[in-house]
């Protein structure tokens, strides 16, 4: 059950159910929560993981459920975004004691920040998704190429490729994780629908405009359905071919090596789903689904442990669970408050990067893992613990 239940000021809305103490809550991200809670559409009570943060539009580690109605912004502009891992053949004692040329490897192989293929990395695979394209918004036309060539890369802020190891002793199994989205097509698609919404007439009293709905039965709300599960498959085949390449690099090192298929989920996304007894549409904003069973994958930071887990189906978090750690500070206060000695400090051990470039992502800047996941330990079961010894980041 939730750790707390806190009432909307003024009881205007539904309840906001937290997975963590409300002290814990900034103001800034209580207030959104506060103002989706009081939205008419809202169904049953806003659930809110342990990872919880301030976020645009909507508060990272938000599962929302409406009734006729869906929030765009409560989505993200990176559509889709979600994690995926993949447990090889390989031991830890198959690994090299320097892992710096495996992680030139993969740099090479896959693009990172605002970097593309030059050309299509598998258009068999990719072929379906970017035959739809025509049937988006007519705005992105003039991103085709680039969203053809955005399949099979990193991006950049918190997304991540990783090697692994879990806890099996006295030799752990190697494990492959990332962490990335729809790139900018997901983007571009993401800020036409908000700026859509937030003109409609029916939006223009609300409290906040970030929080603008598009309604069922509207060619508004057709047209971002429509434009949102595609980016949502987009990400999903962004990942599964980033696998393909990832494979191929760790294959050339350690030609023996084999692969279990992966373990792959959305964190920020819309699902049709029924909850108590009703058919709702929910919004997981940095979480990811936990139903009975499911597999799902919640990291940490660059430096810290993440967890392969097995949703308990906790219907009062619309069987969810966090995306993450979540940051405790915002990206310009780490820069403020960290140096690279730190980060190099708190990331040893990993080959990685440790330089300014990447000093907003220092492990310092997020929540301690282990106790957001103390906080659900009614949502998930940790099925096994993973900690890098490489991270690459755009």
């Amino acid at each position: 059950m939730a750790i707390a239940v806190v009432k909307t000021p003024g009881g205007a809305g539904k309840d906001i159910h937290l997975w963590t103490a409300r002290e814990e809550v900034e103001e800034q991200a209580f207030a959104q929560l506060s103002n989706v809670a009081a939205l008419p559409w809202v169904y049953h009570h806003v659930a809110v993981m342990p990872d919880v943060h301030f976020g645009k539009g909507a508060t990272v580690g938000s599962v929302i459920a409406m009734k006729g109605a869906i929030a765009p912004a409560a989505v993200g502009v990176d559509i889709g975004c979600g994690m995926g891992a993949v447990r090889t053949s390989l031991r830890a004692s198959d690994l090299p004691d320097n892992l710096d040329g495996l992680r030139r490897s993969i740099e090479r192989a896959i693009p990172v920040g605002f970097n593309s293929h030059d050309c299509p990395a598998n258009p068999k695979l990719t072929a379906s998704l970017m035959t739809e394209f025509d049937q988006l918004t007519p705005k992105v036309g003039k991103l085709r190429d680039k969203a053809a060539c955005q399949l099979g890369t990193l991006g950049g802020g918190n997304h991540f490729i990783e090697v692994c190891l879990d806890d099996r002793q006295p030799d752990p199994n190697v494990w492959l994780m990332l962490h990335s989205g729809s790139r900018n097509i997901g983007k571009e698609l993401a800020e036409i629908h908000i700026a859509t919404a937030r003109r409609l007439a029916h939006n223009a009293e609300l409290p906040d405009l970030d929080l603008a709905v598009f309604l069922a039965g509207t060619p508004q709300m057709a047209a971002y359905r429509h434009d949102l599960f595609w980016a949502q498959r987009y990400a999903f085949t962004n990942r599964r071919l980033m696998f393909e390449l990832l494979q191929a690099v760790v294959a050339r090192h350690f030609p023996t090596v084999t692969f279990d298929p992966p373990i792959l989920c959305h964190h920020n996304y819309v699902a049709e789903e029924v909850h108590f007894g009703a058919e709702v549409l929910v919004t997981r904003k940095g979480a990811i689904r936990a139903g009975l069973g499911e597999m799902g994958i919640i990291p940490g930071s660059m430096g810290t442990k993440s967890y392969i887990v097995r949703g308990l189906g906790n219907a009062a978090s619309f069987c969810s669970a966090s995306h993450g750690a979540g940051r405790r500070m915002s990206r310009t206060k780490a820069k403020r408050s960290f140096s690279v000695a730190d980060l190099a400090q708190q990331t040893s051990g990993v080959s990685c990067r440790k330089d300014a470039g990447v000093l907003d992502e220092i492990p310092g800047a997020y929540k301690p893992i282990e106790t957001v996941m103390a906080n659900q330990a009614d949502l998930v079961e940790i099925v096994e613990t993973l900690k890098q010894v490489v991270c690459v980041k755009g």
